[in-house]
């Protein structure tokens, strides 16, 4: 007996709101939801829309997290999508079996610090996907090749290479980044600042995180909008 194919992947033509089981910052997730058209919740990131809130589009994952299954097999029929193998996250799960053309992610960092890295570490494994994960003080992203925007001076712009990349250019950085390799167990660039209002950075690969401050999500909206 073979394993029944996957199923095709859901399509949303807007952002999707993407749903873990880690810690969620009491209304972020009211404020991120009105940029979205869709919510989509990985496992037993579904568990705190049980009694508020708008049903998922979608609850996907391996379910070893979700309370109260009928229930939601109840409410949603064929979107309660359960994926067995273990060889990838709940997060890794949602992307495979959705396309959207942003997403933004709530309850991926903060808590479980194996949780938060596998999160990150998902990133750099969807580099053709636009990824923003929102935790309590940050935001996390891939940087794109070319990177740019509008912070304030003093803003923290930390950028973590999770893969070797090297910095091509940059503007508006207090430490710049200039024709400097950077790699895990080589060289980081944590704890730099905007020294501009406006921020660059130039990267020869797709192989860094950028951290910044939860302050500035439009900026930062703005600006992978434009990298796009």
């Amino acid at each position: 007996m073979t394993d029944a194919p996957p199923p095709p992947p859901l399509i949303f033509d807007r952002p999707a709101l993407l749903l873990g089981g880690g810690p969620a910052p009491s209304g972020l997730i009211a404020a991120l939801a009105p940029l979205c058209g869709a919510v989509i919740a990985a496992d037993g990131g579904a568990n705190r829309l049980r009694d508020a809130g708008p049903a998922p589009d979608a609850v996907i994952g391996d379910m070893d997290s979700l309370e109260d299954p009928d229930h939601w097999r109840a409410r949603l029929g064929d979107r309660l999508i359960p994926v067995a193998e273990q060889d990838s996250t709940d997060l890794e799960k949602c992307l495979r079996l959705t396309r959207a053309p942003l997403y933004l992610g709530v309850g991926f960092l903060g808590g479980r610090i194996d949780h938060s890295l596998a999160a990150l570490h998902t990133l750099l494994m969807h580099p053709e996907r636009r990824i923003l994960l929102a935790g309590r003080e940050d935001l996390a992203f891939l940087a794109p090749l070319r990177w740019r925007a509008r912070l304030e001076a003093g803003a923290r712009v930390s950028i973590y290479p999770l893969a070797d990349c090297v910095g091509l250019a940059s503007t508006g950085l207090e430490w710049p980044l200039e024709s400097l390799p950077l790699g895990p167990g080589t060289r980081i660039g944590t704890s730099n600042r905007a020294s501009a209002a406006e921020v660059g950075l130039d990267l020869s690969a797709r192989g860094a995180l950028i951290v910044v401050e939860r302050r500035f999500l439009r900026e930062i909206l703005a600006s992978l909008d434009e990298a796009a």
